[in-house]
Formats: C-alpha cells, sequence, structure tokens
C-alpha cells in the first residue's frame, strides 16, 4: 500500500489491505506491527472474496497465471491459488515485510511450488513478470496512484491476449452501528463517512502527478484498450451480534479512524466516538450487541483482446 494514511481509504476498507507501496514514502510505515491487522481484515473479508473469485472463474476458466496487484500479506493471493489450483499466482507489493509473510502463507497452505512475489513500486515492478498475466487482480490499489488512466495502461500491457484485468473500486462504505445507537447524535456513521470523503479527495489530489478523472471505470478500462465485460457488487454481511473476531476489527478500525480523522469531526461526534471505543464505557464497542459489519465492494472486469 502506499503509506498508511493514503492507504486507509475507510470509505471502503477501514483497515488498510492492499495496494502497498505505489512511489509514495512509505517508510515512516511499521509493517511488521500492521501486518497482523491487515491479515485480520482480508480474513474476515474472505466470503466477499470468494464471492467475487466464483464470478470472475466464469470468464477465467484456466488462468496459467494470476497477479494480485497490492497485495499486502497475500490473504487474498492464497485465495486465487486455491480458486484456481492449475495457476501460478504472483503476489506485487511494495512492502518486502507484507510479502515475506505472503510467502509463509502460502507455505502453510501448501501451495508455495506455485506462488511467488514481487517486491517494487507498482506498477513497474510488474516489467520483472516472466510471462503476461492471464488474470490480474487490483484491489483499492489504483486509486493510490496519480494518474490512474495511465496505470491502466499499465496494466493493461501486461496482460496475456485475452487475460483479464479485474479491479476493486468503490461499492458502498462500510456500515458498523444501527442510525441511532442511544448515545450522541443519530447519525454517526453518515457524518464520518462524509469527513472520510472530504480525506479520501485531499489524498488523491495530494499524490505525485494525480490526476481528476471522474470515476467511470468501465470507461477507463476502455480507454486503456480493453474490452469492458462485467460489474458486480459483493457483500460482506457480518450481522448482530459480532464474533470476537469481527468485534475486534470493528474496534480496531473505529480506533484507527479516530486517529486520522478524529480532528476534523464536530465535538459532540469525537465524543461519542471516544465513549464508543472506551473499554470500561458500559456504550462502548466492546460491549454492546448492536454492532455488525455490513459492506459491498464493486468489481470491474475487462478483456484484453485477442
Amino acid at each position: 500500500m502506499a503509506h498508511d494514511q493514503h492507504r486507509q481509504h475507510e470509505h471502503d476498507h477501514p483497515v488498510p489491505e492492499h495496494g502497498h507501496g505505489h512511489g509514495h514514502d512509505h517508510t515512516d510505515m511499521d509493517w511488521a506491527e500492521m501486518a497482523p491487522l491487515l491479515e485480520a481484515q482480508a480474513e474476515l473479508y474472505t466470503p466477499l472474496y470468494r464471492q467475487a473469485m466464483t464470478w470472475l472463474a466464469r470468464e477465467v476458466t484456466e488462468p496459467g497465471l494470476v497477479v494480485d496487484v497490492g497485495s499486502g500479506p497475500g490473504v487474498v493471493s492464497c485465495l486465487f491459488a486455491d480458486a484456481f489450483p492449475g495457476a501460478r499466482v504472483v503476489a506485487a507489493d511494495g512492502a518486502g515485510p507484507l510479502l515475506e509473510r505472503a510467502r509463509d502463507r502460502a507455505a502453510r497452505l501448501g501451495v508455495a511450488d506455485r506462488f511467488g512475489t514481487l517486491t517494487g513500486d507498482l506498477p513497474g515492478v510488474l516489467g520483472e513478470l516472466e510471462y503476461p498475466a492471464d488474470l490480474m487482480w487490483a484491489s483499492q490499489s489504483l486509486h493510490h496512484l496519480g494518474d490512474q488512466r495511465a496505470a491502466l495502461v499499465a496494466l493493461a500491457g501486461h496482460l496475456a491476449p485475452g487475460g483479464t484485468l479485474a479491479i476493486l473500486e468503490g461499492g458502498l462504505p462500510a456500515r458498523f452501528l444501527p442510525r441511532d445507537i442511544g448515545i450522541g447524535r443519530p447519525g454517526l456513521q453518515a457524518r464520518m463517512h462524509a469527513v472520510e470523503e472530504d480525506s479520501f479527495a485531499k489524498m488523491r489530489a495530494s499524490l505525485p502527478g494525480s490526476v481528476a478523472e471522474s470515476e467511470d471505470w468501465p470507461a477507463l478500462l476502455t480507454s486503456a484498450g480493453l474490452e469492458h465485460t462485467g460489474t458486480r457488487s459483493f457483500l460482506l454481511d457480518l450481522p448482530a451480534p459480532l464474533t470476537d473476531e469481527a468485534r475486534a476489527y470493528v474496534t480496531s478500525s473505529l480506533s484507527r479512524l479516530r486517529d486520522r480523522i478524529g480532528d476534523d469531526l464536530e465535538a459532540t461526534d469525537r465524543a461519542t466516538l471516544d465513549r464508543l471505543l472506551d473499554p470500561g464505557d458500559e456504550a462502548g464497542l466492546h460491549r454492546r450487541q448492536d454492532a455488525f459489519v455490513l459492506v459491498a465492494h464493486t468489481v470491474y472486469t475487462a478483456r484484453r483482446p485477442s
């Protein structure tokens, strides 16, 4: 991922997951510390990713090479190895320590013999691929590149004829709480999402070589010389009461969000969020039974002409 404040676009993912190292300064990021959080989120979101892979398998039947662009610690890369047992999978990322964990995961799961990694800034490091990809997956990594249109052209150039590029961008913001939670002003998460949208716009504008684009992903894929073949959204629905793992995810997500945008919230909302994060508060996330996880991610697919 780019560095943390760039990758942490809670509009889609409250904890950063994919897209590390896209030419931004990420030397201040402690990837060893972040890795467990990244893995925990990806594991929690596994049902969503499996749905997406089942859908992709209808278009890409027997890929020889699958490339995960901005793989992070490789949770999703290894899911691809499971979904496509005949494929070689390459996890590409800018954070070496995360790719070490990806290799360890592949070994634990028994797929190391067909699993590889590429370490370096994206998309440039993809030039080290030994041969073109039949399926390329980019999950929330493109929006960390200043010129997304140019990045799509670069990704398309590493596809085999007839190969598919699948990008996960957009969807619906994650919801964790009811509109009225009994403390503070109703609608807390909606107002937090508005602040996150502003933060995301500032992040995009601050990227090196940033180019403003309408987020019409089918049109952008077409402009990269690809044929748009499908769009579909996938739901993660973890109803209340949450498991301990899901509750820990929600708590850590909102805690990191508090650190990142807390100063931009109204004082009453900031106080409400602090109560939610207080382990000793009866109304806090550690104890309340109405917390849930509901999120939708959208995947766009496009094929390189044969």
